[in-house]
């Protein structure tokens, strides 16, 4: 077969893979359909953190933190000013990290999300992660989710366990103002 080149073909079927891919992974998650800028760099996909102003390796967990954070700003009102990301604390010795925490506008803890890749499920172990990590950080509200589906929870002390679910992610305009 005069002309066949398997390199090439080969070279096109990943090329063709590829943008199915990023097709499928726009669509697949349950948030707004943003765009961000990403780049390849050492083998790897990048995106551009536009809040610290730096490339992070895009994996599953980073490109769910990446759209909740865009829709905490544009849709549920956070200040992009006041949004920190791998928030560092402690528990006891150890040291640990929160994926993302708002601040209201004197600066105290509003909302803390906890994000999952899309394959892993949100469930009870990741409301307990959250709720530990909340002890010591002190948001109003937990948000959870792996892009796929979204939880929120309230502070409540008048329930069992400390938080009621709600049944929307919050306002965080109307929350700063408490």
């Amino acid at each position: 077969m005069q002309g066949f080149s398997w390199s090439k073909n080969i070279y096109l079927w990943t090329k063709i893979l590829h943008t199915f891919v990023q097709i499928y992974e726009k669509m697949s998650l349950a948030f707004p359909p943003y765009e961000f800028r990403t780049r390849k760099g050492r083998g790897r996909d990048h995106i551009w953190d536009e809040l610290r102003g730096v490339w992070l390796v895009l994996t599953p967990e980073e490109r769910v933190r990446r759209h909740l954070v865009r829709y905490m700003i544009e849709e549920l009102g956070a200040d992009k000013n006041h949004i920190a990301q791998e928030y560092p604390f402690a528990l006891g010795k150890k040291a640990f990290r929160a994926d993302v925490v708002c601040f209201d506008p004197a600066l105290r803890p509003l909302a803390l999300a906890e994000c999952k890749a899309p394959e892993v499920p949100v469930d009870n172990k990741t409301l307990a992660q959250a709720v530990k990590y909340n002890s010591v950080i002190g948001a109003r509200y937990i948000i959870l989710t792996n892009g796929t589906v979204h939880f929120a929870f309230e502070r409540d002390p008048s329930v069992p366990g400390g938080y009621r679910q709600l049944q929307k992610l919050p306002d965080l305009r109307q929350a700063g103002e408490h």
